[in-house]
């Protein structure tokens, strides 16, 4: 039950901003509109094909990622206004309000997800095979619930937003830059396609690429097992840190 209500909490915050929800997509609407038509003909003139095909996955992978990860916030904020508190201090057990929250924020970040894919389609994008876009739903969630998990990991460690801010500049744009969200991972240095490798949004956008466009790098089981194992590490340490918050 409290599982239950911390999910519905977390989505009637989400539904209630409306602001919010305009205001994410814009990030998202100007990667495609301006990447995708402005480096398209340079895209196709290299011979990689419709370079809006294959950058509208990784864009649906950004917008999931930074509602995702950025839903850590809401911790020190109700931290710092007291509602934590008395979250913390209701009769039931703290792993059962983190992952009531995390499920919260990574519904919400897919949701997000499917948002930002319907902009996609209403510009000109079209999934290669539209009987692949429910496993292509289940990787949105996947990724949603990764780093949902991460963002409350970090807050959990943290008590004032700019911390956080900090931390996250130095993670979510790395994460998402090196992920081959806006370019190919074929034919790059060794050194960079190691780092690409240790970036688990790579996996994310590599499986939204392979159910969307139809090609992938790594393998669409590697990029499930993947994401899977580190979304269960990650939620055991973002719930032993979140049972560790003072108050």
């Amino acid at each position: 039950m409290a599982i239950y209500i911390m999910w519905l909490r977390q989505l009637k915050r989400y539904f209630r901003n409306r602001s919010r929800i305009v205001g994410s997509l814009g990030q998202p609407l100007l990667f495609l509109v301006a990447l995708g038509f402005g480096l398209g003909p340079v895209f196709k003139r290299a011979g990689q094909g419709n370079y809006l095909e294959f950058l509208a996955p990784g864009i649906i992978a950004m917008g999931v990622l930074f509602t995702a990860i950025f839903s850590g916030v809401e911790i020190i904020w109700d931290r710092q206004f007291g509602f934590l508190k008395e979250t913390l201090v209701a009769p039931v057990s703290r792993l059962e309000i983190m992952v009531g929250r995390t499920l919260g924020g990574a519904t919400v970040a897919a949701l997000q997800g499917v948002i930002v894919l319907l902009l996609s389609l209403l510009i000109g994008f079209r999934p290669g095979e539209w009987s692949m876009l429910p496993l292509a739903f289940v990787f949105m969630f996947l990724i949603a619930l990764l780093f949902t998990a991460l963002g409350t990991a970090i807050a959990s460690l943290l008590e004032d937003m700019q911390g956080f801010q900090l931390i996250m500049n130095f993670l979510v744009m790395p994460f998402f830059f090196l992920s081959g969200a806006l370019f190919p991972l074929n034919g790059l240095p060794s050194t960079f396609n190691m780092i690409i490798s240790i970036d688990p949004l790579s996996y994310g956008v590599d499986g939204l690429r392979a159910t969307l466009d139809g090609t992938s790098h790594f393998g669409l089981s590697v990029d499930f097992a993947v994401l899977a194992v580190l979304t269960g590490i990650i939620l055991v340490i973002g719930s032993y840190l979140f049972s560790k918050i003072q108050i």
